[in-house]
């Protein structure tokens, strides 16, 4: 009985992920997107087109990660947003960062392609809190 229990467990985290990987994805076009119309057709500093952005991949990652993704519809939406945040700012503030030092350090001359790594390298926190604290579910017992 327990082992198929964990293996139920296992199957629904995998499922998570994969939910959460397409997820990311959509974020991850909606923000490169509005990045680039912010950079290319407003002329935008890349901080501040980083910076909006943000906040449109953030806005649709709640919604499909509460609903969708980890199924948690009945949860707290004000504790769970307030952790997504939390979660989120932390993630922008490092993506700032980093994609400060891949332009300015790293001699990268596309903003769009170190827009893109910098996504790609705090995707992990992201997953990672956003699964173990801003939509934990109780644990069966």
């Amino acid at each position: 009985m327990q082992n198929k229990n964990l293996e139920g467990r296992v199957r629904r985290a995998i499922g998570q992920f994969w939910k959460y990987c397409l997820v990311g994805a959509s974020g991850f076009i909606l923000n490169l997107l509005v990045f680039w119309v912010m950079v290319s057709g407003v002329n935008a500093h890349y901080l501040v087109a980083a910076t909006v952005s943000f906040g449109v991949a953030v806005s649709n990652n709640f919604v499909l990660n509460k609903y969708w993704t980890f199924g948690n519809p009945e949860g707290d939406v004000r504790s769970q947003l307030g952790r997504f945040a939390v979660i989120s700012v932390t993630s922008w503030l490092l993506n700032l960062l980093i994609l400060r030092l891949l332009i300015e350090d790293g001699n990268i001359n596309s903003e769009f392609v170190a827009q893109a790594i910098a996504i790609s390298l705090v995707t992990v926190l992201n997953f990672s809190g956003n699964k173990l604290w801003s939509f934990r579910q109780p644990t069966a017992r």
